[in-house]
């Protein structure tokens, strides 16, 4: 029997049962578009997660009060948690590479003016915060690079807060209330969008002296530290840790590298995204059972068929080879429709749902396809193999 023969007659056998076909491909076909639909998901997760935390740029390294190391006896855990104090971070900025230190408190307080308040973030900050934040002034100037340990009382607003506390009124150079204090308006910021649930247009940004007698606190919540592009950050980390610990005698903070950020949240979101992807994965197995099912029936539906073929001089190769084929297209088809189900769905959720922020890994496509056509394949084995080993003649008595 030709090459050609053996692919007609497996093609000729799925159109003949063209329901039966049908339904086993789709049993691949959902399996396919569920995993494409939640990679999708879980890629479209993983991409957005990141640019929420590179929007800030990727030179930032931050340092946090508070240290918690584990003792020489068994379950003996200390935790030391010192302040870091505004002398802290203006001591920081001497160290070589170090372009921008920026001392944070962060609060909420009333936001007035005029019959108009708000209650909203209060963000206590230095003047480098769009240098180090990258976030851009649309109007004015942010605030003055005063004495930190006597800052003026300026304040520079979110986009949302100046439009609902404004309107279309020019805020530069007004007074506004917040927790009770007066400030002037010296600059409103750009639009910049929400990072990892906070809103950073709801915000004001004050000076961290003036916030932290706002909020009655000695220590800060957190210093952030910019350094110049291609710098060695391992190097500034070490220069940073030495100086702390000439100043507090201990090391009783905890420093964080972007890149340690970035690798830590990288990790956990590649799990999720193959977690997803085995989760769809079950269905695939489903739907290998269905096809294996199915080849199982044919051959024994089939077996006066096997018998002439044989009888006609086909060999066991053969037989093996049309029924391993049918298998194989029905995955094979079945993996397409799935593509492009997936494919659809994600599209879909993309445009009506664009809060999930979904995304198609190509790697994925391909490796769901193959991996169709390779379960087809193993699905189709014992059922090809089973009809490869009938006896001819038994085969034709067969009924």
């Amino acid at each position: 029997m030709l090459v050609k023969d053996s692919i007609k007659l497996s093609f000729g056998a799925l159109k003949d049962q063209r329901m039966r076909s049908f339904l086993t491909a789709m049993g691949i076909a959902v399996g396919i578009a569920s995993v494409v639909l939640l990679t999708s998901l879980g890629e479209g997760l993983h991409r957005f997660v990141l640019a929420e935390f590179t929007q800030f740029g990727t030179n930032l390294i931050a340092v946090a009060p508070g240290k918690t190391e584990t003792t020489g006896m068994p379950g003996a855990l200390i935790s030391n948690v010192r302040p870091l104090t505004m002398e802290d971070a203006l001591s920081l900025k001497a160290i070589p590479k170090v372009t921008g230190v920026i001392p944070f408190v962060q609060g909420n307080a009333e936001v007035e003016f005029e019959a108009r308040s708000r209650r909203t973030y209060i963000f206590g900050v230095g003047p480098k915060v769009p240098e180090v934040w990258q976030i851009k002034v649309a109007v004015g100037r942010f605030l003055p690079d005063d004495d930190p340990r006597t800052p003026r009382a300026f304040a520079a607003l979110g986009s949302k807060v100046r439009k609902e506390l404004f309107g279309d009124v020019n805020p530069l150079g007004k007074k506004v209330r917040i927790g009770g204090e007066r400030y002037i308006v010296s600059g409103v910021m750009e639009t910049k969008g929400q990072m990892l649930g906070f809103d950073l247009d709801n915000a004001v940004y004050i000076p961290t002296r003036r916030a932290l007698a706002m909020y009655n606190r000695d220590s800060l919540m957190e210093i952030d530290l910019l350094y110049k592009s291609g710098s060695n950050p391992d190097r500034i980390v070490k220069n940073i840790k030495k100086l702390l610990i000439s100043r507090h005698g201990t090391e009783d903070f905890t420093i964080t590298t972007q890149d340690q950020m970035m690798d830590v949240l990288g990790s956990i979101l590649n799990v999720l995204t193959i977690a997803v992807g085995a989760l769809g994965g079950i269905s695939l197995v489903v739907g290998g059972v269905g096809i294996l099912t199915i080849m199982t029936i044919a051959v024994n539906e089939r077996t006066t068929e096997i018998g002439l073929l044989r009888a006609i001089g086909a060999g066991r190769g053969q037989i093996l080879a049309v029924f391993l084929g049918e298998a194989v297209v029905l995955s094979a088809l079945g993996g397409l429709a799935g593509l492009v189900i997936g494919t659809t769905g994600a599209i879909l959720i993309d445009i009506f749902v664009p809060a999930l922020h979904t995304h198609t890994p190509w790697t994925y496509v391909v490796l769901s396809e193959l991996t169709a056509v390779l379960i087809g394949l193993m699905a189709g084995v014992l059922p090809a193999r089973h009809a490869a080993m009938l006896d001819p003649i038994e085969a034709l008595r067969a009924e």
